[in-house]
């Protein structure tokens, strides 16, 4: 069987975004076990110049779902409205990015290679090919978000380890 575009995207964002469900979820246990509100750790930043755990969240869920929308469309842009500030809501977010994720046929994101598209960011322009604006710009930048979401619950206590961040991985036997 030849590789797919679908192959090199979609089973990975459905697997880091589940990973990402379950990291809300273990925050949310965390703060309720510290005594703390899980909601604040949405604000939780690695450093002051960088964008807080809500963003990266969403910004995961942009790069992956809202990726394909763009490709769909033919232009992405970031999405610069405000994320959801609760740990039920960013919850609720990936959910619903995971489940429009699995509904897609993979039939519809092979027939995207070859398509033209492009990344608008104010005045800036990038074109690109579907395949290689999934594969270059936003499944890394979807990499990015998530690791500094994990990250940045990690370095506010919440016991985390790899196997947190890989999610379940796609075995045979799966």
């Amino acid at each position: 069987m030849p590789f797919s575009l679908y192959a090199a995207t979609i089973p990975s964002y459905r697997q880091i975004l589940s990973a990402v469900a379950a990291l809300l979820r273990k925050a949310d246990s965390f703060a309720a076990e510290q005594g703390i509100s899980s909601d604040d750790l949405v604000r939780q930043r690695l450093a002051e110049d960088m964008l807080p755990f809500g963003y990266q969240v969403k910004s995961a869920v942009a790069h992956s779902l809202g990726a394909i929308e763009g490709v769909r469309a033919g232009v992405f842009s970031p999405d610069r409205s405000p994320w959801p500030d609760t740990i039920a809501d960013l919850g609720a977010l990936v959910a619903e990015a995971n489940a429009a994720l699995e509904a897609i046929e993979p039939a519809e994101i092979d027939g995207f290679v070859g398509r033209p598209m492009r990344f608008t960011m104010g005045e800036m322009r990038m074109d690109f090919v579907a395949e290689e604006f999934l594969l270059s710009f936003s499944q890394p930048n979807f990499y990015f978000h998530a690791t500094t979401a994990y990250d940045i619950l990690r370095a506010n206590g919440v016991p985390l380890g790899k196997r947190d961040f890989l999610g379940r991985p796609r075995t045979i036997a799966s």
